[in-house]
């Protein structure tokens, strides 16, 4: 008896210790949720409120003018906010999808292939992944200008379609999903290398791919300082910047201070249906790896 508690004692001073880990590490995390949720609370409670509430209420009552506010900023010159939400949809859904393609191809041929050059051409690809988009935005302006590509939908897209990051995460996650015995029995089988790719390796390579394609379409639905450089009708802008050029007017205007939080509110939501929407690729992806485990 007094040998087994001396077990029973012993066991419970050592899961003490990792027990105070975990609930220790369950508190950072949720600090870190209410750190970057607390933004998105706080858009939610002011879009309820009119002009008149905004800045005399206290920040974090709720209103019951959301609706009002939601209709004003749609009568706003005709529409022209889901134009811009529309504009904002073009550039990240074909931005992503043609930028992730190439990610997965160039990953592919970085990770499969050997041929000369290729550790360069890789130490180059981390370089691009150090270096800060908006360090690019004026050499790209003169790029697209010479070409006359300026104030027009490719003068957005094009300069995103190459992603070093994604380029990157696809060599990686190539690598480690698409084994070398497979891609060399189908080439035995007579199969040819475009079709290797696509009908075998990109459904491999499918859990990655989504995460690719969701850091870009975030990173260009979220981008600001190109679209504001390459264009300039506001017919053309995403929302960024056409939310940027109503909070300008708030300095004169100050109803549009509301119209610009209820338009902030409005942008999230694609962001969470599309992340709910693919985030059961990432849940196969994880029990996939516990079967091979």
């Amino acid at each position: 008896m007094t040998s087994t508690m001396t077990m029973t004692t012993i066991s419970g001073s050592s899961k003490t210790p990792r027990a105070r880990v975990s609930v220790f590490s369950t508190g950072i995390l949720i600090i870190g949720a209410i750190y970057c949720l607390f933004p998105v609370f706080w858009v939610l409670m002011a879009a309820t409120k009119d002009g008149s509430e905004l800045f005399s209420t206290f920040t974090l009552a709720p209103s019951s003018h959301l609706w009002d506010n939601i209709v004003e900023l749609s009568q706003y010159r005709d529409g022209l906010y889901w134009r811009w939400m529309l504009n904002t949809a073009l550039y990240a859904g074909v931005g992503a999808l043609i930028s992730t393609y190439i990610s997965a191809i160039s990953g592919y041929v970085l990770a499969k292939f050997t041929f000369p050059g290729k550790g360069m051409i890789f130490k180059i690809l981390l370089m691009g992944v150090l270096v800060p988009g908006v360090i690019l935005a004026i050499p790209q302006y003169f790029l697209m200008a010479q070409v006359g590509l300026t104030n027009s939908y490719w003068a957005v897209l094009l300069p995103q379609i190459i992603s070093p990051y994604g380029i990157y995460l696809a060599r990686i996650y190539t690598a480690a999903s698409v084994p070398t015995e497979v891609v060399e029995a189908a080439r035995t089988e007579g199969a040819s290398e475009v079709g290797i790719f696509h009908r075998i390796s990109m459904p491999m390579m499918l859990p990655g791919l989504v995460t690719i394609f969701l850091f870009q379409f975030v990173a260009v639905w979220n981008n600001f300082m190109l679209p504001y450089i390459m264009l300039g009708s506001d017919s053309l802008f995403p929302i960024t910047v056409g939310l940027n050029g109503l909070l300008n007017q708030g300095a004169t205007v100050p109803a549009m201070y509301t119209l610009v939080i209820t338009g902030a509110l409005l942008s999230i939501i694609p962001l969470i249906l599309l992340f709910l929407a693919l985030q059961r690729f990432w849940k196969v992806d994880l029990a996939a790896g516990a079967v091979k485990a």
